[in-house]
């Protein structure tokens, strides 16, 4: 549907470099990744606002690197809204189908829908400063959809907007790709959104794309150590990976990681997400090749979930609820068990 290759943009403090990635119609895909790192020109670059200095965009097997924005029926809906101040909602929505001079009836009638499907039917004849922030970006939404665009670029489009709101306008967001199965580019910071709504997620470093596949793979099995501290894995560690029967050992500062993901020997990084270590007051029996032994250094509430470092030589960070937290009454300085699976060990 999308094919991005080799596309390239320096504009200074922001740029692209070499980004090549295939977009499948009616894909819901997330960009990730740090302020900088590309995002929002890549999308401008997709939508015709910038030209690339090399490379190209094919849309539907058609090469549009040069075409005018107005020619590609590519809509962007960005996070402070952009509506025009001096319009009503319905005159918002109905803007670009009245510069395509399409008949009234019909504009009317495409507006109204797409209100009603967003639930601001209701607003139309009000003006953007009398709506509350979820209610603005529900109607620069429906003003991209009345377009029937044939790409939907949403750069943040949920970060300015409270919790609740935000969480509301996710089940919108699922629901009007569920309904129109239209192909989605989405940027944010949020991970929750990537979780929420991505039927694969990029990741963006420094102008590229450095992983791109769903959720879980790239979120449990990052491919570089940027990844991995991007998507916060925290059990980072180096070490000597040694290939064993049906495993591997890995020596990180003298204790021995067992890995089943680990393919060769020699020098790795061994990931563990801390969801996936068990923590236990005695050896837990089951086949789960990793059981240390440790003392709780520091123990920090976030409020949904506690977060428990152990020294066991390395240190180890695991995320309890706040349930399985208090029933266990750990404190710092008591000794502990944790114990994690050999396929829990990612390594690159």
């Amino acid at each position: 549907m999308l094919q991005i290759q080799n596309l390239s943009k320096d504009m200074g403090e922001f740029f692209l470099k070499n980004v090549t990635l295939d977009i499948e119609q009616g894909e819901y895909l997330v960009i990730i990744g740090p302020t900088g790192a590309g995002k929002t020109i890549l999308l401008e670059t997709i939508a015709g606002i910038y030209p690339p200095d090399s490379g190209t965009i094919i849309l539907n097997g058609k090469d549009i690197t040069h075409l005018p924005p107005k020619e590609r029926n590519i809509c962007v809906v960005y996070q402070d809204y952009m509506l025009f101040p001096h319009l009503t909602v319905e005159e918002n929505i109905g803007f670009g189908l009245v510069l395509k001079k399409m008949p009234k009836d019909e504009i009317k009638k495409r507006v109204t829908d797409a209100a009603k499907l967003l639930s601001i039917d209701q607003l139309l004849h009000r003006y953007p400063d009398t709506l509350s922030g979820g209610e603005q970006q529900r109607a620069a939404i429906a003003r991209a959809m009345v377009m029937d665009p044939v790409l939907l670029l949403l750069d943040e489009p949920l970060s300015a907007l409270d919790g609740q709101t935000r969480e509301m306008l996710r089940k919108e967001l699922r629901r009007l790709h569920a309904l129109y199965n239209i192909t989605i580019v989405h940027v944010t910071h949020n991970f929750e959104e990537v979780f929420a709504l991505a039927d694969r997620v990029a990741v963006m470093n420094e102008g590229d794309i450095v992983q791109c596949g769903v959720p879980d793979e790239v979120f449990r099995k990052p491919n570089c150590s940027f990844i991995a501290n991007f998507t916060s894995v925290e059990n980072i560690f180096r070490g000597t990976c040694t290939s064993q029967e049906g495993a591997s050992a890995i020596d990180v500062n003298g204790l021995t990681i067992i890995s089943s993901t680990c393919k060769g020997n020699g020098e790795v990084y061994a990931t563990v997400r801390p969801e996936d270590i068990l923590l236990s007051r005695e050896p837990v029996q089951s086949s789960a090749r990793n059981s240390f032994k440790g003392t709780i250094t520091d123990i920090v509430n976030n409020g949904m979930v506690i977060r428990v470092t152990i020294d066991t030589g390395i240190p180890f960070v695991s995320v309890l609820t706040r349930q399985g937290f208090d029933s266990m009454n750990l404190k710092e300085g008591e000794d502990i068990y944790l114990t994690f699976k050999a396929s829990a060990v990612h390594v690159f």
